[in-house]
């Protein structure tokens, strides 16, 4: 074969003349840069990859670099596509075709309002509906009045109704049938979905009655979708990714059960079941989540017995309703377009992007424009269907789904052991398992270990709340006594925002009622360079609590920076500057602000580097309880809950 350069080569063999670059070489150029930048390097404390690893919920190490002796994927092989194990998807042409399916979410109470958005989405872009109905949602007398423009022989038609999942059938099912659309033409999916319900209620599951107008529906509707296997309970619960795979895969092989022992055969059974996932802004996290779940669905129908083209999992993908912020909403944006983003890459069939305002009540037209957009955007502009299970092969995306794949099925292991969803939900065994992963969740969102852009980070003060129609909100909660254990086994719902959204509530209230926003005084020591980087730092996290900063801008001593103290109208200062000026002036400047009234004085740093400091009453510093310190703050100031 000629070699490269020869004038006609008939292979490349790009870099071959370059030396080869070893592991070792990569962890001396880090360990350089790790030196620079401050960061521990020293050997004794591990590798450069050991530094700067993470882990996700599920305890998987994520290492900041894999190579090709990475590739090891515990067993796990991902085939091609349309082939088993189906990891690089369901169908061997993946949605080059035409794209995946667009599919947009309506929650509006109002008939009439659902009918004129549906109709506005439907021509510019959308393909497919999602209407929630019953109690959260369109009332299910209206259900044919929303649909009255829809051609539904082109829209398929998801349900979601919860408690009210017959009736919705039945009131879909004749809009299908008021238009003369064939029993055998009739797409969509109706729903049908007790786990879920028992999920987010707290209820038992009764899966009998629902599998048998289920099996009734499969005789008339051939192509009909009939079961939503849904794992977003889970994860808006604050669960983990491998949490949502296992219970989608205890809940597929329970409604897999539920609906043979109603007559189904087994292969119609599987076909008539789509499952539902979250995508997050962690884009890789999202793309290895839906390869992983193929592939376990792939395992699951194996072992049930189906042949090879009857393991497909149909997937329609959601972006996440816990990421979503009320505060600074407009950053959803950029939320939902990463989403979407691993969504597509994964390999959904159908994706739901919602829109940027949507935690805060019902989406205006604007925010539904731009959530279908993004999908066109994704699907016209940046091709994104146009290359089948883009991310396969990538060493990190590789060893990433198959400890995915391996952590799900363990939770799936033991969700089964338990008796199967149904018992593990009423059993509280979901409940602790999920409520276990939240803790940290809640912790590391409190630390800012997981920050949130425009919420715990770079929050806008000043901002003007967007507002918008509730809506309808979640049934209210029964009391304690009503409840009983059933409060205990159901999954909330929880917004990772929710706590830092809180704080900026009481801010606003307090604003409302004084004409002034609870303030912090920011005590800058020393020269403009000394104490920039501290006072920014400061400022930042008061204002994730909605407090306003005040003070900081200019260079001071002690005795100054207690004269503008008195000024101020604060009860709290925080000591800001370098480590070196602190060490001389730090104790001086703490023993004037509490003559000037201070009744506590921070310091921005360390504690450890500055616990000799005299009069300092606590410290605030990258890492600290941001959300207790805030909460704290909150109290001195006189801020009503």
């Amino acid at each position: 074969m000629p070699e490269s350069g020869t004038g006609n080569p008939e292979s490349l063999t790009l870099g071959a003349e370059f030396p080869a670059a070893t592991r070792e070489q990569w962890r001396e150029l880090v360990a350089g840069v790790l030196k620079k930048s401050g960061a521990d390097a020293d050997p004794a404390q591990g590798t450069p990859e050991e530094l700067l690893a993470s882990a996700t919920y599920d305890g998987i190490r994520l290492s900041p670099l894999y190579a090709a002796d990475d590739a090891d994927h515990g067993g796990l092989d991902s085939g091609f596509p349309g082939l088993a194990p189906f990891t690089r998807g369901r169908r061997p042409e993946g949605v080059v075709s035409g794209g995946w399916e667009v599919r947009q979410h309506y929650t509006d109470p109002d008939p009439a309002r659902a009918r004129r958005a549906i109709i506005a989405d439907l021509e510019n872009g959308v393909g497919s509906l999602w209407l929630v109905a019953g109690d959260e949602g369109i009332p299910v007398s209206g259900i044919g009045e929303a649909l009255t423009d829809v051609h539904l022989d082109l829209a398929p038609v998801t349900l979601e109704a919860g408690a009210s999942s017959e009736d919705a059938a039945k009131a879909l099912l004749r809009a299908w049938s008021d238009r003369d659309i064939p029993d055998g033409a009739v797409t969509g999916n109706l729903g049908i979905d007790p786990i879920s319900i028992a999920a987010r209620t707290g209820e038992a599951a009764d899966l009998a009655p629902a599998a048998q107008a289920a099996a009734e529906y499969a005789a008339r509707y051939p192509r009909l979708r009939l079961v939503t296997v849904d794992a977003t309970p889970y994860h808006d619960a604050g669960g983990s990714e491998a949490q949502e795979l296992g219970a989608a895969m205890a809940s597929g092989v329970a409604y897999l059960r539920a609906l043979t022992e109603a007559g189904m055969g087994l292969a119609d059974a599987a076909a008539r079941l789509e499952f539902r996932f979250t995508a997050t802004a962690d884009q890789f996290l999202t793309i290895a989540k839906l390869r992983a779940a193929r592939a376990m669905w792939g395992r699951v129908t194996e072992v049930c017995g189906l042949a090879p083209e009857q393991r497909g999992m149909r997937q329609h993908v959601v972006t996440s309703a816990a990421m979503m912020t009320r505060r600074d909403p407009y950053v959803n944006i950029l939320r939902t377009t990463l989403a979407c983003f691993g969504a597509g890459v994964g390999g959904a069939e159908a994706v739901t992007v919602r829109p940027f305002d949507t935690a805060l009540g019902l989406p205006d037209d604007f925010a539904r424009r731009i959530a279908r957009n993004t999908q066109a955007l994704l699907l016209e502009e940046a091709h994104l269907a146009r290359v089948i299970d883009p991310a396969g092969g990538s060493f990190f995306v590789e060893r990433l789904t198959a400890d995915l794949y391996a952590k799900g099925w363990e939770f799936f292991q033991e969700l089964e052991a338990a008796g199967g969803i149904a018992a593990a939900l009423s059993g509280g065994l979901v409940a602790d398992r999920v409520n276990e992963v939240w803790e940290h969740r809640r912790e590391a969102i409190a630390y800012r270990r997981d920050p949130i852009t425009g919420v715990s980070e770079f929050p806008n003060l000043d901002e003007s709340p967007l507002r918008r129609d509730p809506g309808l909100a979640a049934p209210a909660a029964d009391t304690p006594e009503e409840a009983g254990d059933r409060a205990a086994r159901a999954l909330p719902r929880r917004r990772y925002a929710q706590e830092f959204e809180e704080l900026r509530d009481r801010s606003d209230a307090h604003l409302a009622a004084t004409g002034q926003r609870p303030r912090v005084f920011l005590a800058a020591l020393g020269p403009v360079a000394a104490h920039t980087a501290r006072v920014s730092f400061a400022a930042n996290l008061l204002s994730a609590g909605g407090i306003e900063p005040v003070g900081g801008d200019a260079a001071a001593g002690p005795k100054e920076a207690a004269a503008a103290f008195g000024d101020s109208g604060t009860p709290i200062a925080i000591l800001c500057s370098s480590d070196a000026i602190y060490a001389e002036q730090a104790a001086a400047a703490a023993a004037a602000l509490k003559s000037a009234g201070a009744e506590r004085v921070l310091l921005a740093g360390r504690p450890p580097e500055h616990s000799s400091v005299a009069g300092v009453d606590g410290f605030c510093f990258a890492g600290c309880d941001a959300l207790g310190l805030l909460k704290e703050l909150h109290e001195v100031l006189g801020v009503a809950r």
